[in-house]
């Protein structure tokens, strides 16, 4: 995975100006080999670590965190026991979220129905007469469909279809407005005496079946904002379980032969990037760049960067109730002089690499399938005190994508083209300007003697054979 990463930096350093490419692929680098069995790797990854913070203050990040056991050793099993364990609690928890999500599928379909019908209650009431008539029509319509049609033999569909020749019961029913406007329909007294007692209990349904829905609609919906305050709690218990188990997938090496299936050795890759800005006044300050460039200010900010990788091949020992890793450790120092744009499609490569595939399946199945639902959550809880407020760049509190937050990176920028979308790509970097190219030269060099400083201060550090600073006399990178 370190040869990845270097490799997506070197695409994405490669600038409209060859020139600066081949400077930049020239820039300092040093490899350290220490090997010792009786020795652990944390000693030296914290040490560098810290000793980074000090010399990139603008931010040390770790891009890459993979290992590999082999299947013979003890640690294989017991990560993998560990693993299981952790997949077993996030499959139980998910279980549970999937039945509460069923549950607010079935809220929200009994809502729109609820909605439809209070819709036909509304217009009901309409001072527009061709409104107020098209809502009595479809509340007719259910009554007799879902009330009157339990009478059987006796029902208005079926005194007007069958052999009792009541053929205009129906068409009068739905004619009718009222009860005094009964009377004055051109009907015999017994199509009216039917009538009107089934249309005095159609408007007495109207008026209780209306103030029902309404209770019903108030606490469907104040069910669903429990059935979500629920489902967000059962994905915050599922959260650590997920990263857990994420966090202890092992990487596939394939034909490594550090990794012997019946030795008990593990593998393992480490890498981190570190920034520092760099500062034009400060440069002038100390006569780096001429005074006329003291009022410039550059439209990218440029980062001397060290990107330090460890490769450990070790044997591991279980002490107590943990394992120590004792072995060779490879770590190699580079150097590298990025602007910000730059830095961003080096994230947007990282995510597109396959250390994100979890990533992308999991927001298929999530993110993509649940967004219209999370719309008909948005609609129905609206009018409810906060409501659920989903902002992309703001703490995620949709229950759905905060589950797997873990695992997001920053989104890439994108840029338009006629109006259309499209990801940040390398052709949208452009090329330094003459002030950006000074810049890019002396932020080179700061990079580099950040990078021979980490690297040899840690050797006289840990008493290792080292040389005089060749910075003081500074002619050029090189490598060691």
């Amino acid at each position: 995975m370190a040869e990845e990463i270097e490799q997506i930096i070197e695409e994405v350093i490669k600038a409209k100006d060859k020139k600066t490419t081949k400077r930049l692929k020239e820039l300092e680098e040093h490899e350290l080999v220490y090997d010792s069995s009786s020795e652990t790797l944390e000693p030296v990854y914290f040490w560098i670590v810290d000793f980074m913070n000090n010399i990139c203050p603008d931010g040390v990040e770790k891009i890459v965190d993979n290992f590999a056991s082999s299947p013979g050793g003890g640690h294989y099993a017991e990560i993998g026991a560990r693993a299981a364990r952790m997949q077993d609690e996030a499959m139980k928890m998910l279980g549970t979220v999937n039945a509460v999500i069923k549950s607010i599928i079935n809220i929200i379909y009994d809502l729109k129905e609820f909605e439809i019908r209070l819709k036909h209650y509304e217009t009901s009431h309409s001072e527009n007469k061709e409104d107020r008539e098209a809502g009595m029509l479809a509340l007719k319509q259910i009554w007799l469909d879902n009330v009157d049609i339990k009478r059987g033999q006796g029902s208005i569909h079926a005194m007007s279809a069958g052999n009792l020749n009541f053929v205009t019961l129906r068409d009068a029913f739905m004619k009718a407005d009222s009860l005094k406007q009964i009377d004055e329909l051109d009907l015999n007294d017994r199509v009216k005496r039917i009538l009107k007692p089934r249309f005095s209990e159609f408007l007495e349904w109207k008026e209780r079946s209306e103030k029902e829905i309404k209770k019903r609609f108030e606490i469907e919906r104040t069910y669903l904002k429990s059935q979500v305050n629920t489902l967000q709690m059962y994905t915050r218990w599922a959260k650590p379980y997920m990263k857990a188990a994420f966090e202890l997938e092992q990487k596939e090496y394939g034909r490594k032969p550090d990794l012997v299936k019946a030795f008990n050795t593990m593998y393992m890759e480490l890498t981190l990037l570190g920034k520092k800005k760099f500062d034009i006044q400060q440069a002038v300050i100390d006569k780096d760049i001429a005074d006329k460039f003291k009022w410039k200010e550059l439209k990218r900010k440029y980062y001397s960067c060290v990107l330090i990788s460890f490769k450990f091949r070790g044997i591991p020992r279980k002490v107590g109730q943990h394992y120590v890793f004792g072995g060779k450790v490879t770590v190699n120092f580079k150097a590298y002089m990025l602007n910000e744009d730059e830095l961003a499609l080096l994230e947007q490569k990282l995510k597109e690499s396959d250390m994100n595939d979890a990533l992308k399946l999991i927001e298929a199945t999530t993110t993509e399938s649940l967004g219209q639902l999370k719309e008909d959550i948005d609609k129905y809880l609206e009018q409810e005190e906060g409501g659920i407020e989903i902002k992309p760049e703001a703490e995620d509190v949709n229950p759905f994508s905060a589950l797997f937050s873990f695992l997001k990176r920053k989104k890439p920028e994108k840029t338009t083209e006629n109006g259309v979308e499209r990801e940040f790509d390398l052709k949208d970097i452009k090329k330094d300007n003459f002030i950006e190219s000074v810049v890019r030269e002396l932020g080179a060099r700061t990079a580099e003697e950040n990078c021979f400083k980490i690297f040899d201060t840690y050797k006289k550090a840990h008493a290792m054979p080292s040389h005089p600073d060749p910075f003081e006399y500074w002619a050029g990178p090189r490598k060691s």
